[in-house]
């Protein structure tokens, strides 16, 4: 049975996608009504504050034409009424009455944020003072320049109440400013206006977007909603009982991609079913190819030599060596063993390639080189030469294996070793720290048949140390795939130079650890070191 999650069982569900699509569409329509509204709104209230405004300068000219401008720029000098002035008075307050306007005033403008009235429809006498609360400048613009005002002016205050103003000079014949002529309008009935707007629009939006709402969420029911759900139980029962017993896909006729993706659930759960028999498979024949390996691990750990110390009853040199392979399995291998009393072959060597096929062939050219040496044969370069041509025969997989090979004379300390492409090894004088050797390589074994291998003599004093490793050492790579290196080696080694070969390794191992940290190993990391005491000398009587 595939396990399900809790958050996936349908009782844990707790608002599903028919109250979110509910939902979703409800808020839809909402956010369409008050975007509308508002964008109605906007428009129509520029539009009919400015009709209102445009109405009271239709009305200022009015009265501007039928009115003496030079009898108001006497009045705005000596503020006394004449018999004129009953005539002009009860003129504009007709007009105020026909208009529908709500004042109806003349007035002269102080530089000190008042006015000056000459005629005022709500009461006020000629010459009384009044302040201006808001929109002085526009005002003060209007009486200095001789100018309409470029915007609506719109007031509120608790003496008058809510209006806006249409403003016109009065210019008498001189072409002077002698006073304004305001024509003010009720906000009110603006406002009342726009209120009758707003709510029409609500009303015809909301009663449209719920008919929209009712019919698409019918048609996604319908379409979305049903198939998606009969999909969700067709996929729940087969994630709870790895079949499909009561809930088909094969009615599901949308057209569109819900029916292609019930299709496509229905070949993925045969693909599933089948696949799951396969896994079966595979997994019971993976254990038994894993049990093969660990096997097969412990095998080849028990061909190399693994005891230490190897040699207890040897004072001359103290050896250590250890193999990590990268997989279960390795291609690299080391070696030491005793050709004769006084002769010690030390073997170390890296297969190509990894795992099974590299392990095999290590296995080969481990045992040809070591029964070539204990055979009787002192010599490096003709026991690699000897292997070559026995590892070179059916080689069809083309491997090949990087070898340094030395023999010691124990009791002298001489030696002589083979480099078949193999790293420089590093080389410790008694006292000193530790150092690369560095001389020219011969070919790698099994590359071709024929091949010489050089061979060099090498000298070991009392208290000197060797050490040889594989490339799994120089070329271990951390995570940002930097390498490793001889130097950082070359530090390891001589963190402490006269440890013993146990502790030499076990330092090296930890500063690769350290540098790696959480990145995979890709190679098999292998290390040899030996210590030469040399012989021990004989007390003189």
């Amino acid at each position: 049975m595939i396990p399900v999650k809790n958050g996936t069982e349908p009782g844990r569900i707790r608002f599903g996608i028919s109250k979110k699509l509910l939902l979703s569409v409800v808020l839809m329509t909402v956010l369409i009504c008050v975007i509308s509204t508002l964008s109605g709104y906007y428009q129509y209230s520029n539009t009919i504050r400015k009709l209102y405004n445009d109405n009271g300068y239709v009305i200022a000219r009015i009265i501007l034409d039928h009115i003496d401008h030079d009898k108001i720029g006497q009045y705005a000098r000596t503020w006394t009424e004449d018999a004129d002035y009953p005539e002009m008075a009860q003129y504009l307050k007709s007009v105020e009455e026909a208009s529908g306007a709500a004042y109806i005033y003349i007035v002269t403008v102080n530089a000190d944020q008042t006015v000056n009235y000459i005629y005022d429809s709500s009461g006020l006498s000629i010459g009384d003072t009044d302040p201006v609360s808001a929109h002085f400048d526009e005002v003060w613009a209007a009486y200095t320049q001789g100018t309409r005002p470029e915007s609506y002016i719109v007031r509120h205050s608790a003496k008058y109440g809510y209006l806006t103003s249409s403003i016109l000079p009065v210019i008498d014949s001189a072409g002077n400013v002698v006073a304004l002529l305001f024509v003010d309008v009720w906000m009110e009935l603006i406002m009342t206006t726009l209120r009758g707007y707003i709510l029409n629009m609500v009303l015809i939006s909301l009663a449209v977007l719920a008919l929209f709402s009712i019919a698409y969420w019918f048609f996604m029911r319908r379409n979305f909603i049903g198939p998606l759900m009969r999909i969700r139980r067709n996929v729940t029962e087969f994630a709870q009982n790895d079949t499909v017993t009561t809930t088909s896909l094969e009615g599901i006729r949308t057209r569109d991609e819900i029916e292609e993706l019930a299709e496509a659930i229905s070949l993925m759960e045969g693909d599933i079913i089948r696949y799951i028999s396969n896994i079966q498979a595979i997994t019971a024949e993976k254990e038994r190819i894993g049990a093969e390996l660990n096997v097969a691990t412990q095998i080849q750990a028990d061909m190399l030599p693994r005891i230490f110390p190897a040699f207890p009853d040897r004072k001359e040199f103290d050896i250590y060596a250890t193999m990590t392979p990268a997989k279960e399995v390795g291609g690299d291998f080391y070696d030491f063993f005793l050709i004769d009393e006084d002769h010690l072959g030390l073997v170390m060597a890296d297969v190509s390639g990894k795992g099974v096929p590299a392990a095999l062939f290590m296995v080969i050219a481990k045992t040809l080189i070591k029964n070539q040496a204990q055979a009787g044969e002192y010599s490096p370069a003709r026991v690699l030469m000897r292997a070559n041509e026995q590892l070179c025969e059916g080689n069809e997989a083309e491997l090949f294996v990087t070898v340094w090979f030395a023999v010691l004379e124990i009791s002298t300390g001489k030696g002589l070793a083979a480099n078949a492409g193999h790293e420089h090894p590093t080389l410790r004088r008694a006292g000193g720290t530790y150092e690369l050797v560095e001389y020219r390589h011969s070919p790698a074994v099994a590359t071709m048949e024929g091949l010489r291998f050089r061979e060099h003599a090498f000298q070991l004093n009392p208290g000197d140390s060797l050490f040889v490793y594989t490339d799994g050492v120089a070329e271990a790579t951390d995570a940002h795939n930097v390498l490793y290196g001889t130097e950082r080696m070359l530090q390891a080694l001589n963190q402490n130079p006269e440890a013993s070969p146990e502790e030499i390794l076990n330092n090296v191992k930890d500063s690769v650890d350290a540098f790696v940290g959480e990145a995979p190993q890709f190679d098999d990391i292998t290390m040899l070191c030996l210590h030469y005491t040399g012989p021990e000398k004989e007390e003189t009587v």
